[in-house]
């Protein structure tokens, strides 16, 4: 659709949908990167602002939320600059506070695993979080961080082998064997 047929007449409430519709996934990415709620609740908020402003430039709202988790990226980007620090989890605390207490031991495999991400070059981290929690494409990925298909394609690679080697000494029985959808970019 053109930019006009959606934006026209229902600019404002489009555009409310649209944060509606994505602010959690926002936040839940923007934490899956810091490990900090804080961080991730002022970077979901940038992210928004940046959106606002700039919501004239979205040209076609098919592609809105890689629009969004773009702003994101960028937004992270911007803040380690500023920082100039490097992000690692060897002193960060995850706390897993949605997860109920008669689920203690699926709440130490979220940790060990959140832990293990953490522990993941920034770069990594971003691919396997976009592509395995989030289920966008090679492609999107691409556009969001500004990079080759195939430079995700091998960030995801290494950065589920790092991941398997911080996790072996998961016992098989303690990981859950979810439905695997395998991708594949031709």
């Amino acid at each position: 659709m053109a930019y006009k047929k959606i934006f026209g007449f229902s600019q404002r409430k489009a555009f409310k949908r649209l944060v509606v519709n994505n602010r959690t996934r926002l936040y839940r990415m923007a934490y899956a990167w810091t490990s900090d709620p804080h961080l991730a609740d002022d970077l979901v908020q940038q992210t928004l602002l940046k959106a606002l402003n700039s919501q004239k430039q979205l040209r076609d709202f098919g592609a809105a939320e890689g629009w969004l988790f773009r702003i994101l990226a960028n937004c992270l980007t911007d803040y380690r600059r500023a920082k100039r620090e490097i992000l690692t989890g060897d002193n960060l605390e995850i706390v897993d506070k949605i997860t109920p207490e008669h689920q203690a031991g699926e709440q130490q495999l979220v940790q060990k695993v959140r832990q293990a991400v953490q522990k993941l070059p920034i770069n990594h981290c971003q691919v396997i979080t976009l592509v395995d929690l989030e289920g966008f494409s090679y492609a999107s990925v691409a556009q969001i961080l500004d990079i080759p298909v195939g430079t995700v394609m091998s960030r995801l690679c290494r950065g589920r082998r790092a991941l398997r080697d911080h996790l072996i000494d998961i016992k098989p029985r303690e990981i859950p064997r979810p439905a695997v959808n395998i991708k594949r970019v031709k």
